[in-house]
């Protein structure tokens, strides 16, 4: 910028301040620094500053510059801004020091000559720079010692989701994508867009220092329950009106389309898609964050630390309750790393922070900061939405059949399944990394039972009564059946009395979602049983693809359901399976080197594995720093056992070890991923030196 007066130009030295600050991937020429942290700016003079006079700071900050920050000459108390400058003729060097909990966001600096008397000879206006909170900073509340998880949870722009069931886990690659092309600037017109900041400006803009305050906002923001959110939620098919939530592959193209369209809210999200985007924000914005999924995970909607569900005779889900008890085969919410100086001491570290739109707290669809620490100690009073989040990791699962009569009679209790292998991306690789144990105690441990009383959840005690011993024994067997194929299902029943058992078996196939949404019936069979003293009586259960495939969510699970009735033998057995269908692989290749802008070629390619054709094939890329959000259409069927190929020629944007990720979606075959790690290199131009 350039001026007449004095003062002629500025330089905000953005190469130089951008690497300091590690905000060089966000921009390279707009500042962008962290609190707590120096920067200097330079001032072209067109002649030295005349004795006696000085230069005045001024910050404004908010949509309307409500909030007006002074910033102090010479070193002041560490909660102060303050400046220093240095030069001679031409030139002065200002070095600005914010303190370690300024308030994040754009600022605009304003530059005032002053004369001796006090009047204001010159002013320069519309210096701008955005402040992002600063881990790497002692004294900021974010500040995380170790240098390997920032450049997890805060730099690395790949990560790793995980889905499927306790036992059979797989992943996903997400692009959170937080330094890709104005996504700062998306980030914060989310926190401009909240209630909040909508009611009251300036309040907001001063609370905007408070990680505990934003990242709650960002909980409320990231869905549109009741505000101008990002993303609105759908659990099950039809997704008319958007795209499917298994379709995205990071969260750079929801964002853009949120702002893109003036905040209207982006359709479709699921508890990975609005986590994934939560930890974008989150991380872009200077707070570590990871992506957390927490296996068999209770959504507790009376609070009793109980999930009930009702079923009738035939198995079938009966429930009149608006808002029904259910468990989740997964769920994801996200953890930040934060001081708590509003809690007691103990539960600073990582807090969760769930923005899929469960339950309200104060009365807004969000949830969090709570501390991890408080959850695994039953500390359920702590700030926020503690009762909520210890029921997704701790709740019973109880079943219930509702007989003819009206009469209930539990027949499964299961206190051990909820909350198993707590599951996030390590920070040295594209592995899992298991946390149960930041969340409870183990299974079983004495530590574990005082927990449970703290927190009021009903505790089994021993006693000595003498129980009668359970004779029959149910189980459900099963492979790890390929999506498209036909495959057996097995239930044993095994008799550990001494006398013959008659029984009534009752199975029930049927396709759900991964939040236990019933998509329809795939197989039901009823049968009696007798199987002598210890013995074992098998029977099968043939599922076919003609019998699943239409009903079969794209999340790919069968869920199977078995009810042993012995009247005079036992109580009734009830045993629960949820069959994961594997996918085809997608295969994704880059081939030779790549150099940033230049173009490079990928390859796609995976074999229908159906005995059906496919039709509406569609292939999604993107990665941060190689490409934005692209479609690549399929042309006629894809026929049983055909090879389909694709490829596509882009040109890197950013150098570096990026991802490459892909999505293939059809009518009958979905979610279908692959990925490809490229290593993007500068260019080099050779220099020749000519010998005489």
């Amino acid at each position: 910028m350039t001026n007449n007066g004095l003062i002629i130009d500025v330089d905000v030295r953005s190469h130089e301040n951008n690497l300091f600050h590690r905000t060089r991937d966000i921009d390279r020429e707009r500042l962008i620094v962290r609190r707590g942290q120096p920067f200097s700016i330079t001032l072209q003079c067109s002649d030295s500053l005349p004795p006696k006079h000085h230069l005045e700071l001024v910050l404004h900050l908010a949509k309307r510059d409500e909030v007006v920050i002074k910033v102090q000459k010479g070193r002041g108390a560490g909660d102060k801004w303050w400046f220093n400058h240095q030069g001679a003729q031409d030139e002065m060097l200002l070095t600005l020091h914010s303190p370690a909990d300024a308030i994040i966001g754009e600022h605009h600096l304003t530059v005032l000559v002053m004369s001796p008397d006090g009047r204001i000879l010159e002013k320069i206006e519309k210096i701008k720079f955005h402040l992002l909170f600063n881990p790497w900073c002692k004294d900021d509340v974010v500040y995380l010692p170790d240098e390997s998880q920032l450049q997890e949870y805060v730099m690395n722009e790949d990560g790793v989701i995980y889905m499927g069931t306790w036992d059979y886990i797989n992943s996903i690659p997400w692009n959170y994508g937080q330094f890709e092309d104005f996504v700062m600037d998306i980030c914060f017109e989310v926190l401009d867009k909240s209630k909040e900041a909508e009611k009251n400006a300036k309040m907001d803009t001063e609370r905007r220092s408070d990680p505990v305050y934003v990242s709650r906002m960002i909980t409320a923001m990231v869905n549109s329950n009741d505000d101008k959110g990002v993303l609105a939620g759908r659990w099950q098919e039809p997704y008319t009106g958007g795209i499917a939530p298994y379709r995205w592959n990071g969260s750079v193209p929801i964002l853009r389309e949120w702002s893109k369209t003036r905040a209207s809210p982006v359709n479709y999200g699921q508890c990975w898609v609005f986590a994934g985007v939560a930890c974008t924000v989150l991380r872009c914005l200077g707070i570590p964050t990871r992506l957390i999924t927490n296996f068999d995970s209770a959504h507790d909607t009376d609070q009793n630390l109980s999930v009930d569900f009702l079923l009738n005779e035939s198995l079938e889900r009966f429930d009149s309750r608006e808002k029904a008890d259910s468990s989740w085969n997964f769920h994801c919410w996200v953890e930040s790393w934060m001081r708590r100086d509003d809690l007691t001491k103990g539960n600073d570290g990582w807090q969760v922070l769930d923005p899929t739109p469960q339950e309200r707290s104060d009365g807004v669809f969000c949830c969090g900061p709570c501390p991890v620490a408080a959850i695994k100690e039953g500390n359920l009073g702590v700030k926020y939405d503690a009762p909520f989040i210890f029921a997704e990791v701790n709740a019973d699962i109880v079943h219930w059949i509702i007989k003819r009569d009206g009469q209930r009679q539990k027949i499964r209790v299961d206190k051990g399944s909820v909350g198993k292998n707590i599951s996030t991306k390590s920070v040295f690789g594209d592995f899992r990394d298991d946390v149960t144990l930041h969340y409870k105690y183990p299974e079983g441990s004495q530590k574990e039972r005082e927990v449970y009383e703290k927190a009021g959840r009903r505790v089994t005690e021993p006693t000595n009564e003498r129980v009668e011993p359970v004779q029959l024994q149910l189980s459900i067997k099963h492979a790890k059946p390929v999506f498209g194929t036909d495959f057996d299902v097995i239930l044993e029943v095994k008799n550990e009395g001494v006398r013959e058992a008659h029984a009534q078996l009752t199975m029930l196939a049927m396709a759900v979602t991964y939040n236990s949404l019933h998509q329809g019936e795939c197989q039901k069979k009823t049968s009696s049983v007798t199987v002598p003293p210890q013995q074992v009586h098998r029977e099968v259960l043939r599922l076919h693809y003609e019998d699943y495939g239409r009903c079969v969510s794209e999340h790919h699970l069968i869920r199977v359901k078995a009810l042993l009735d012995a009247p005079g033998e036992n109580e009734p057995i009830m045993a629960v399976a949820n069959i994961p269908l594997s996918m085809p692989e997608l295969l994704v290749q880059v081939p030779g080197r790549a150099f940033v802008w230049e173009p490079v070629t990928v390859f796609m390619s995976f074999i229908n594995p159906l005995p059906v054709p496919l039709r509406g094939g569609v292939f999604t890329l993107e990665g941060a720093g190689l490409l934005s959000n692209t479609e690549i259409l399929v042309n006629g069927d894809i026929a049983p056992g055909q090879k389909v190929s694709v490829k596509l020629s882009f040109s890197p944007v950013r150098t570096g070890v990026r991802k490459l990720l892909v999505d293939f979606d059809s009518d009958r075959l979905k979610d279908v991923r692959g990925a490809a790690t490229v290593v993007v290199r500068k260019k080099y131009t050779p220099v020749f030196t000519r010998y005489q």
